[in-house]
């Protein structure tokens, strides 16, 4: 138990307790302990999960798919604040590096959305799901040092021909 506590203080830091969350509560008030957060980092994954592989089963209609891919993606995404918390998760999503990745992420899930679910156009649908896609491998580079200017570099040398 110790060493999940020991984790969980690395993931979250000494002065995190003390600050206040989104509903103004300080977060040492009503947290979760090491053991419910790393079971609800599961579930919310494993659910995040589900749902992406249930999308593939209805891959044929767009809309469906979209909206199942998009809650699966969001849900597993999520999972991540059971660990650090909502706070730092946010902190972490607008940092610097990763800011165009974490808006562009979370504009084309809400594209998406909204293609599926108000527009109901299947080709604006698989557009935005592709954008999604693209858009969260990009966004999950972002926590691998150097791996995105990696894949750049790659993508530029495959691209580049001469004729």
């Amino acid at each position: 138990m110790d060493k999940i506590r020991g984790f969980h203080q690395s993931l979250v830091g000494a002065d995190e307790e003390q600050e206040e969350d989104f509903l103004g509560e300080f977060s040492g008030s009503c947290s979760l302990s090491p053991v419910q957060r790393l079971y609800g980092c599961a579930a919310c994954l494993v659910a995040g999960l589900a749902f992406m592989l249930l999308s593939l089963i209805v891959f044929y209609r767009p809309v469906k798919f979209a909206v199942l891919f998009s809650f699966g993606n969001l849900l597993a995404i999520g999972s991540t604040a059971f660990l650090i918390g909502p706070v730092q998760q946010t902190r972490m999503m607008l940092d610097p590096v990763r800011f165009y990745a974490s808006a562009i992420y979370v504009g084309s899930v809400v594209l998406a959305l909204i293609c599926a679910l108000w527009i109901h156009n299947k080709v604006l649908t698989l557009i935005a799901i592709i954008s999604e896609i693209c858009a969260l491998i990009w966004y999950s580079l972002s926590y691998v040092p150097f791996a995105r200017r990696m894949v750049s570099e790659l993508l530029i040398s495959c691209c580049d021909t001469e004729i």
